[in-house]
């Protein structure tokens, strides 16, 4: 597949803590509208993986591409293709949603009447619109996860990056979070998911790259990894269990 065509474009990544290696060397190639899973043990790389893609961390060697754009020489341009959801909501509190969606699209430099359209369409999607001026302080955190979501897709990212975005959800708040996110993938939003909520993994994602130690130790559909890990019909925790436990997994240089 030519660079020019990948969502994603990761080559030769490292980056390391008082000399401990976090990542070492990473491959990986995500294709425009693929749901991705990005699975892994604590401490194997994956959220240092995405704060070097989203440019939250400089990379100690290797180069990161979005859709074409590298990372490192042309920073803005790769952040506007992007948007980048951490497991805990950052909201401005003191503000209601609207107006934290208007916030946000005013910064995207999207245009007062479309930003109001867009907006409405996600409180309405996410079933917040009811609550719409309320403060965001009073909001559970389900809530103002929901919030933080629309505010990631006000721009229309054609890069979602979702770090445990399902963490602590209730069985009702996470539906809408995973139906919303299969609906932008099926209208062409590439989307990297994390999470140790394999279950989730299983039913969403067209792929799955299992990173350990820093490194992409198995990657491929579901199918495919139960074929390497001899789990024919096994679960996605069973096949992720048989893969990471192949080796004894050692704890220098392993950091989230």
């Amino acid at each position: 597949m030519s660079a020019r065509h990948d969502a994603l474009r990761i080559r030769g990544l490292c980056k390391s803590f008082g000399g401990k290696a976090a990542v070492q060397g990473l491959d990986l190639t995500v294709a425009p509208g693929e749901f991705y899973g990005l699975l892994g043990p604590n401490g194997a790389g994956k959220t240092t993986t995405l704060r070097m893609v989203v440019g939250l961390l400089p990379a100690d060697a290797g180069t990161v591409e979005i859709h074409g754009v590298d990372v490192a020489r042309d920073p803005i341009a790769a952040k506007r293709m992007v948007a980048w959801l951490p497991d805990e909501p950052m909201l401005y509190d003191k503000l209601t949603p609207l107006e934290y969606l208007e916030f946000v699209a005013g910064l995207w430099g999207i245009g007062a009447a479309e930003a109001d359209a867009r907006a409405q369409a996600l409180l309405e999607r996410l079933e917040l619109w009811d609550h719409r001026d309320e403060r965001c302080e009073g909001f559970s955190r389900g809530m103002k996860q929901k919030a933080a979501l629309a505010g990631a897709l006000i721009h229309e990212p054609r890069l979602l990056i979702l770090d445990e975005p399902l963490t602590g959800l209730d069985a009702a708040i996470a539906r809408q979070v995973k139906d919303l996110l299969v609906e932008r993938a099926r209208a062409g939003c590439t989307i990297i998911l994390t999470t140790h909520i394999l279950e989730v993994a299983e039913r969403l994602v067209d792929r799955i790259g299992i990173i350990q130690r820093g490194r992409i130790a198995a990657e491929g559909t579901l199918a495919e990894l139960r074929g390497r890990a001899g789990r024919e019909g096994g679960t996605l925790e069973e096949v992720f269990l048989a893969l990471t436990l192949e080796k004894p997994e050692t704890p220098a240089g392993a950091m989230a």
